[in-house]
Formats: C-alpha cells, sequence, structure tokens
C-alpha cells in the first residue's frame, strides 16, 4: 500500500495529497489525518482519480453529511446532491465566493472534480480567510470582530453588462427562493477555534451602514482576503479532484478560457450555522431554514 505523502504548494493554503485513492473506501485513520490535513492548509488537491459521481459522493460523505446539491439550481439529473458546474450552462463563477453562505448552515466542505479541462485558462483560485484575518491591522481586526454582514442570493450578478435571455433566464432559477441571511463578518471556526473573514460575493450589506459605507468596508475587507500571499492558484487535469474547507476558504474560477467547455461535479458536506467571536450564531432575515438542501 502507498504510503499517504501531503506537499504543501503554498506557504499559506494548499496541499497536494498522494497515495489516497480517492474512489475507495477510506479507513478512519486516514479520513482522519485528511481532515486534520484540510483544517492545516484549507485545500486538498488529488491528481489523477479514477471517480466517477458514486465514488465522489462516496468520497464526501466520509466527512459528514451531504446537502443536496443547491438551494434552488437543479441538480445533475438522478443524483440530487451533484451540481453540474458547467460553462455551456452558466456555470462560470467568476466572482469571489464562499459556497452557499446566503443560507444559515452554509457548507462545511465543498469537493470538486474535473470533467472536462479547456486547453488553456480555466484554474481555480482558493483563497484563506483565516490569514486575511490575521493580517488586518489592530483596529480593523477590533472593528471587524463586531460586524455582521447581510448574505443574499438576490442581487445584481450583471453589473456592467445587459443580461442576455439566457443570463436572466439562469438569474431566475438562481432567485426562485430568495434568501437573506446575517453572518458574523469574523466567524469562529467550529473544530479549531480561529478567526476568519466571512464574506465573499453573497455579502452584500453591512449591518448598521449606510450603502455606500457598507460597501467601501466590504471591499477594504475583502481585499485582505484575495492578497496574492493569501491564495493558491490550481491548473486542472482530467481525474482532479479538490476538497476545501468552506468554513475558511474563498474561491474563484476566472472566466479566461474563451468559448472552451469547461465542466465539473461539485458535492458539498452539511454544515452548522456560523458562530461570531461574542459567541452568538448565524440568523435567517428573509426566506426559509433551507431544510430540503441542509440535511
Amino acid at each position: 500500500m502507498t504510503e499517504i505523502e501531503i506537499h504543501r504548494i503554498g506557504g499559506r493554503i494548499g496541499a497536494e495529497v498522494t497515495g489516497v485513492d480517492t474512489a475507495q473506501p477510506l479507513d478512519a485513520d486516514t479520513v482522519a489525518r485528511l481532515n486534520e490535513a484540510l483544517l492545516a492548509h484549507k485545500a486538498l488537491f488529488f491528481r489523477g482519480q479514477s471517480l466517477d459521481d458514486d465514488a465522489q459522493l462516496r468520497f464526501a460523505a466520509q466527512f459528514g453529511t451531504l446537502t443536496t446539491a443547491h438551494p434552488t439550481v437543479p441538480s445533475l439529473d438522478g443524483r440530487p446532491s451533484v451540481l453540474p458546474v458547467d460553462s455551456e450552462d452558466g456555470g462560470r463563477a467568476n466572482r469571489w465566493h464562499t459556497d452557499v453562505t446566503f443560507v444559515r448552515t452554509p457548507p462545511k466542505a465543498s469537493t470538486l472534480r474535473s470533467l472536462v479541462v479547456p486547453p488553456y485558462g480555466g484554474n481555480t483560485l482558493i483563497a484563506n480567510s483565516q490569514t486575511a484575518y490575521r493580517d488586518l491591522p489592530d483596529a480593523l481586526r477590533e472593528l471587524a470582530d463586531r460586524l455582521w454582514a447581510v448574505h443574499t442570493n438576490d442581487y445584481d450578478y450583471a453589473v456592467g453588462k445587459e443580461p442576455d435571455e439566457a443570463e436572466a433566464e439562469r438569474r431566475r432559477v438562481f432567485t426562485a427562493r430568495r434568501y437573506r441571511t446575517a453572518h458574523p463578518v469574523v466567524r469562529v471556526h467550529p473544530e479549531t477555534g480561529e478567526r476568519g473573514l466571512f464574506i465573499g460575493g453573497f455579502a452584500q450589506s453591512i449591518i448598521g451602514l449606510p450603502s455606500a459605507e457598507s460597501h467601501d468596508l466590504l471591499r477594504s475587507l475583502q481585499a485582505y482576503v484575495t492578497r496574492p500571499e493569501n491564495v493558491v492558484r490550481w491548473r486542472w487535469a482530467l481525474g482532479d479532484l479538490v476538497l476545501f474547507d468552506n468554513r475558511a476558504t474563498q474561491h474563484y474560477a476566472p472566466d479566461d478560457y474563451d468559448d472552451q467547455p469547461r465542466r465539473l461535479h461539485r458535492v458539498t458536506v452539511a454544515g452548522d450555522a456560523p458562530v461570531g467571536v461574542t459567541g452568538e450564531a448565524s440568523y435567517l432575515i428573509e426566506g426559509d431554514d433551507a431544510a430540503h438542501y441542509t440535511s
């Protein structure tokens, strides 16, 4: 049996794992070691895997209960927990975000598996939001500790351009159920106790601040998350699998591959309600508790 090896690929985030066949059931010790590595490195990368949808579901389920594919977007036919991320069907997440933060209990972790890879571009960038928090000046960190933000799936995704008919339909589906949730801007990680910025694309306003000041402050905080030293870039190859901690990261897929096809399948592990530094948990402002999604 090949010994598991974990090789850091970034100073602050990311490690490549070798010696693990993710298509096979893993023993408890291996799962524990991978979870430990996930907490340490935030994103784990596995090259040359031979997974189908069943195997990806089985792999992800070893880290917790699975969510369904998405609160509003349809799943893969016959696979209620698999979300197809397809460039030919609007799957170009050209914005920094943490998955599904507009519900009260966003996913614990996400897995992405490559099915079709463009010959150039189409990388995925993942950022460490905990080191971003540590980078904040003391005064800004103390302010962030006290802030709460409203996350929503209902905002203008097509800023700066006129959406075509297909894009308008995708947005209609995405916002078929409207969610507005208050989350702490600084989240305390439930396993490690580390603090991290919990914002990203779905965070649209700061509670208690006027619109202009709210947007300026979110932009300032977000700039720390996306500093190059906090980011790892993954160049996809067929058979790659990525596992990242959705509680401590943001990710972004640059739309830089022209009209080339790109297809990934996403499976997410259910999480809990974020908790801020005072111990208060996230709460709903509008919408339901997404029980159909979060299990």
